[in-house]
């Protein structure tokens, strides 16, 4: 260990300004330090790839009604408070930053300075103090890496401090419980306390970004995969947890730019990240062979188990979570572009399972429809998917990640709009990997092979010239041919034996979508409102 890896006077943030003048601080280690130095304080094991395996204790997930944001004089009419962005006070943040500055000068810190955004123009500096060295390991991961000449030259900007040991006190803290997250968006300063789950230093960030890039940019920030094909046409898959984003966006034939966070600037899509954070449950070399590749020295597995007396990870083992992941850099995916910028998206694929059976395979939207589904975020939860579901679940989440919106989602719709307006070439699909022939549970999934040839068709522009139908209740456009595919299948209503059942099933689903809108449609505009689906018929 060196004295410049050590001293707080390492980086352009001097830490003793902040009041942590004690503590050792090691920064910006590498990857292979990081590991050693975790193993050696007992606190994971390598498993038989070479991957570090840790647990992050009580918190294996997010805990989002514990995540509060300070309201000032600057984010008090700005930000969209309510359930998802739940309010605390100045004084309640001082009097923890405060507290918090007192435990970290007392302990061994790992400290790092990265970057968030890989367009150099809107990039942020993040500043990440941890107190251990597999928080750090992550944070290397997930972030981006400055080159040493970046690190020479590196400004303050955000600061993260993230300290699973310390906890609250709720009755004089003004927590909800002995774990929080709370971000300061006036002093750049995000506050983790009491969770030693990381996906919180990641997210934070991402909400930062969500806020910061459409109020100062007009930069339309997206929780989407992104890729690229040899001629540079860059495709965005957009979808939540189930509807197969990863697994459609993951090609070998084409290059990936980022798996889950991007902006869309003038001219560019551009990856948040510097690395992955999969989620491993059944992860095998058959089903996702790049991810599992990914599962090597210098990687993160959280929260797994082994399998007995072995070193050998039991990726189907849920006993400790349903969310156990694997943090690397983007660069142990062979096809990662080495800069994580690509140009304006030629394709949007919105994917949705609808376990109702009822949205085409593949429809292609209008600009209103496309802020409209949006706005929607729609899938269906199925039988088996969380406890005491029996019977489909309609989920909505307002750009496919309402929680991570510090601003009301319609921000973002309308800002998707004038994108589309300015880049008017670019196609936007609504995909249903769901059901077809009937509902849950009477029809039959999706063929994987169908909507796999439906999205290259579409980036191939195969569907361009063909005929379309609208959908008589959704009003989507159906493409009536594709090839590789039954021109039967392209009509949901004609994979069902009756046809009357259909019809109640989609009013049905109708009903539910313009049920949900309800709470957007003071501030949608009148254009997003026209594209909603008809209720009878």
């Amino acid at each position: 260990m060196t004295q410049h890896e050590i001293e707080a006077t390492s980086s352009k943030l001097n830490l003793t300004e902040l009041g942590i003048k004690t503590a050792t601080i090691h920064w910006n280690l590498d990857n292979a330090t990081l590991t050693r130095q975790t193993l050696q304080l007992g606190q994971g094991s390598l498993n038989d790839q070479g991957a570090l395996c840790v647990s992050t204790g009580k918190f294996t997930g997010r805990s989002p009604k514990d995540k509060f944001i300070v309201k000032d004089s600057w984010t008090s009419d700005t930000i969209d408070w309510g359930d998802i962005n739940i309010p605390t006070s100045e004084d309640v943040y001082d009097r923890l930053y405060d507290k918090m500055v007192a435990f970290l000068s007392e302990r061994e810190l790992w400290a790092r300075n990265c970057y968030a955004g890989a367009h150099s123009e809107y990039r942020i500096n993040v500043t990440v103090v941890n107190t251990t060295p597999w928080a750090s390991l992550f944070c290397n991961n997930l972030f981006i890496r400055p080159t040493a000449e970046e690190h020479e030259s590196f400004e303050k900007g955000w600061l993260i401090l993230q300290a699973p040991e310390f906890e609250a006190d709720p009755e004089i803290d003004g927590t909800r419980q002995r774990n929080f997250t709370i971000v300061n968006f006036s002093k750049k300063v995000i506050l983790i306390g009491g969770s030693a789950y990381t996906g919180e230093m990641k997210k934070g960030i991402f909400s930062v970004l969500n806020f910061l890039l459409p109020y100062e940019h007009q930069i339309l920030p997206m929780h989407c995969s992104a890729n690229e094909g040899e001629d540079k046409d860059v495709a965005l898959f957009f979808g939540l947890s189930g509807t197969g984003k990863t697994t459609l966006s993951a090609d070998a034939n084409r290059y990936l730019i980022g798996d889950d966070e991007h902006g869309w600037a003038k001219g560019a899509v551009f990856n948040f990240e510097g690395g992955c954070y999969a989620k491993c449950i059944d992860l095998s070399a058959e089903k996702e062979p790049e991810i599992y590749a990914a599962i090597q020295p210098g990687t993160l597995l959280e929260n797994v188990s082994f399998f007995p007396g072995t070193d050998r990870v039991d990726f189907s083992d849920s006993s400790i979570t349903e969310n156990t992941r694997a943090a690397y850099p983007i660069h142990y995916i062979p096809h990662a572009k080495s800069i994580s910028v690509g140009g304006n998206p030629k394709n949007i694929f919105f994917l949705t399972c609808d376990a109702f059976g009822i949205l085409p395979p593949i429809s292609k939207l209008t600009k209103e429809q496309a802020m409209y589904h949006f706005l929607s975020g729609y899938t269906a939860k199925v039988a088996g998917t969380e406890v005491g579901i029996t019977e489909p679940q309609t989920t909505f989440s307002a750009c496919f990640g309402r929680v991570f919106l510090p601003l009301h989602p319609t921000a973002y719709a309308e800002l998707l709009g004038k994108k589309l307006e300015e880049n008017p070439d670019v196609n936007v699909w609504l995909v249903n990997t769901g059901w077809t022939g009937g509902r849950y549970g009477v029809g039959r999934r999706m063929s994987l092979r169908y909507t796999r040839a439906m999205i290259h068709a579409a980036m191939r522009g195969d569907l361009d010239d063909v005929d379309y139908e609208a959908h008589t209740v959704f009003g989507v456009w159906k493409p009536q041919s594709c090839p590789w595919v039954p021109d039967e299948v392209l009509n949901p209503r004609n994979t069902w034996e009756d046809k009357e059942a259909y019809d109640r099933q989609a009013l049905m689903l109708a009903n539910l979508f313009v049920e949900n809108f309800k709470q957007y449609a003071d501030k949608a505009s009148p254009a997003i409102l026209s594209a909603a689906p008809r209720t009878s018929l």
